[in-house]
């Protein structure tokens, strides 16, 4: 009683108090609570109690109804309870949760402290903080962090840290007068044939002089070799100029022997890119220009004109693959060339990622990345799976292993190699361009394998089938290689037997598909087991993936971006990869061949079109097809030829005899004779409404009966054939 006597002084001494305060601002009656006044005006015990206990835990929430059969003590407030949700009792004294409604609880006993209630649209985060912890400690914890000029200039300077760490470009000299030129001549819009040059006012430097395959209507093309008229223009212009290779693919060296027969330039490569070009050379008759060659050295820069230049090794699908730093008087270049991130390499030469990292933190102004691999999300696969893969594929072998990759992969060579050892297996290597890489790999003492394992093509009959591993060419399905002759039953001393297993380590390059297909079918055949697809890890790319896009991206953390290697759609994916990264996508560029674009510190633009192309290579005999013939080779192939031999009269404008008319490819045997008169009829008609002066040459005839016979042809068979007039005047 002494203790509901004193609360109900209390709370009589604080009404006044109250009321003062509730003047300013009248409280809407709440319809929902009708039930608190007669609980107030009950018991006198519980009637103070219960008024003690209202001032402390008024609800704004007019939802809510207090629960009049519920027992309350007044020492302790009481939480007004959902009647549609159970209170959770177990959590009543936990100082640790935070309140419902913290604004309700009012400390009455502390001078100073507001009762006016307030709504719940209206709650401020003073009242909140203030009120927490009053009344029966069941608040929330006050904030005690003080953040203090000191704290605040570190978080400041944090910040500033981090700022310059993803944008170390902003190191560059923006005041630089300094501005380079990078001009693709091959390499994109298409897989292969990379090219590309990169000069400044006194030097220019030809990144990779590759070769690319032709397309099925490029009849009797082997490889097509960029056009290189801009390097003439180069080399008028007085520049000096060099040539720069980054590894020793096809696609990246294939078209040197065809420059030097035009242009001859100092070349800076790596040991096996030069020996692998020397092969070449060799092959065409320049062994001479050996002397051009530069050896470099990794990890090391060497001055080439007004630019600085170090080789960074990389990983990829060939043995000394390097990507290029680049310091030009503009800022730094870095131009990765062909990769991936391999961190489990045959040779265990991982990628040099520290050169990247540090070139990155000195400030790169522009990176040229390889785009190949840009949709494939994720890691490439590691070369070492496909060593695994061929474990299991030579354990299921009864007969010989016959394995087809490209003849530059030698790490994909050599652990075949490695197995076929292990199983007690002689190896016979087959093909020109596979033999010559492998012994010059075994001279460089890249494939460390001892001479008693190999064996020549025409000792393989002396050994039985499951001693014998044939490396070879033909993952393309080239008409010449050697696996190629083998399933057409061409090749003179390896005849396939259905006891033999060949393995296509490769996947088909774009516009090869149809060539492997075929390869597939003469294979099937031909009654072996055919190793492709059905094996995941039978192939790896040896390009990178978006992940790892991203690593070199973050790792350089460039001012400007230009996508290289890869059709329109590969560098589209790439660029929107680098957004991702931090790369602003006014800084980045979608090329194509021949666009020249100009960097400086400033900005990055397009400024011409340099005249590009293709020249096919006829491989038979090493020589250029002229554009003009596999134009005609094309026409033929799709409307067919149409030859036309008569004699006419000079005197009387008609034909002497009948003439000569024979057609290939465009009408059938059985209509040959309808389509023979309709010509004849044409040409008479042709002859009777010419002038006699046009007989005196028979160039013009030709040229008139061409255009009539095309006339007709077009009309009534909807094709453009090569028309072949030939006409006697007599």
């Amino acid at each position: 009683m002494e203790n509901n006597k004193t609360d109900n002084e209390k709370s009589q001494s604080q009404e006044p108090k109250t009321q003062n305060s509730s003047q300013s601002r009248e409280r809407r009656p709440n319809p929902h609570r009708q039930n608190s006044n007669a609980n107030r005006q009950g018991g006198e015990n519980k009637g103070n109690a219960q008024r003690g206990n209202d001032n402390r835990n008024q609800n704004n929430n007019p939802n809510r109804k207090p629960n009049p059969n519920k027992e309350v003590d007044g020492n302790v407030q009481e939480k007004e309870v959902n009647g549609n949700r159970k209170p959770n009792n177990n959590n009543r004294n936990n100082q640790n949760r935070k309140p419902n409604n913290p604004n309700n609880r009012q400390n009455s006993n502390k001078p100073g402290s507001s009762n006016k209630p307030e709504n719940n649209q209206n709650r401020s985060n003073q009242n909140r903080n203030s009120n927490s912890n009053k009344g029966g400690g069941r608040g929330r914890k006050k904030n005690v962090t003080t953040v203090n000029d000191t704290m605040r200039a570190s978080i400041e300077e944090n910040a500033r840290v981090k700022e310059a760490t993803m944008n170390p470009w902003k190191q560059i000299d923006i005041a630089s007068k300094g501005k380079i030129r990078f001009t693709p001549l091959g390499g994109l819009g298409e897989i292969g044939g990379n090219m590309a040059v990169l000069e400044t006012e006194t030097t220019a430097i030809i990144i990779d002089v590759g070769m690319s395959f032709p397309d099925e209507t490029m009849h009797g093309v082997d490889i097509l070799v960029p056009d290189f008229s801009y390097l003439h223009t180069l080399k008028a212009s007085g520049k000096k100029v060099f040539v720069i290779i980054t590894h020793g693919h096809e696609d990246h060296i294939g078209a040197m022997p065809y420059l030097f027969k035009e242009l001859k330039f100092p070349i800076y490569a790596t040991p096996l890119a030069l020996a692998m070009i020397e092969n070449k050379f060799n092959e065409h008759g320049l062994k001479g220009d050996t002397k051009y060659f530069n050896f470099v050295t990794i990890r090391k820069q060497y001055e080439i004109g007004d630019m600085k230049i170090e080789w960074m090794h990389n990983t990829h699908s060939i043995i000394d693959a390097c990507s290029l730093a680049i310091e030009t008087p503009a800022g730094t270049i870095i131009h990765t060339a062909d990769f991936k991130i391999d961190h489990t390499p045959v040779d265990n030469y991982t990628m040099d990622l520290h050169r990247y990292a540090y070139y990155g933190a000195k400030g790169v102004l522009c990176l040229f990345s390889d785009s190949t691999n840009s949709h494939n999300p994720g890691f490439t696969k590691s070369e070492t799976v496909v060593g695994k893969t061929f474990d299991t594929l030579f354990n299921l072998a009864k007969g010989r292993v016959i394995m087809s990759t490209f003849s530059s992969n030698v790490h994909r060579i050599y652990q075949a190699m490695e197995r076929g050892v292990k199983h007690g297996r002689k190896i016979c290597v087959i093909g020109r361009s596979m033999e010559r890489n492998v012994e010059t790999n075994r001279a460089l003492g890249f494939v460390d394998i001892e001479d008693r394992h190999f064996i020549e093509v025409h000792e393989v009959p002396k050994y039985s089938d499951n001693e014998i591993l044939i490396v070879t060419t033909g993952s393309q399905g080239e008409t010449m290689a050697a696996l190629n002759r083998m399933a057409t039953d061409e090749h003179r001393h390896i005849k396939l037997k259905p006891s033999d297993t060949v393995i296509i380590s490769a996947s088909a390059i774009p516009g090869n598909e149809g060539s492997v297909s075929k390869l597939m079918n003469l294979l099937v055949k031909a009654g072996v087991t055919v190793r492709y697809k059905e094996f995941a890890d039978i192939h790896v790319s040896g390009h990178a993936g978006q992940e790892e896009q991203k690593l070199i991206l973050r790792l350089v953390q460039p001012k400007f971006f230009l996508p290289v290697h890869g059709e329109y759609n590969h560098i589209a994916k790439h660029a929107q990869t680098a957004i991702s990264c931090g790369v602003d996508k006014r800084n980045i560029l979608l090329m194509s061949d021949g666009d020249q674009v100009e960097i400086t510190p400033k900005f990055i633009k397009k400024v011409k079109t340099v005249k590009t192309g293709k020249t096919y290579i006829d491989n038979q005999n090493n020589m250029t097809i002229e554009n003009d013939v596999v134009l005609d080779r094309q026409k033929l192939a799709e409307d067919g030829i149409v030859n036309i031999v008569a004699q006419i009269g000079q005197s009387n404008q008609k034909v002497v005899g009948k003439p000569v008319i024979s057609t290939h490819g465009l009408v059938s045997e059985k209509e040959t004779k309808k389509f023979t008169k309709e010509i004849e009829t044409l040409i008479e008609t042709l002859l009777l409404n010419m002038k006699p002066e046009a007989l005196k040459d028979h160039r013009i005839i030709e040229n008139d009966i061409r255009a009539v016979v095309r006339k007709h042809v077009v009309r009534t068979k909807k094709r453009y054939p090569l028309i072949i007039p030939t006409i006697f005047i007599v």
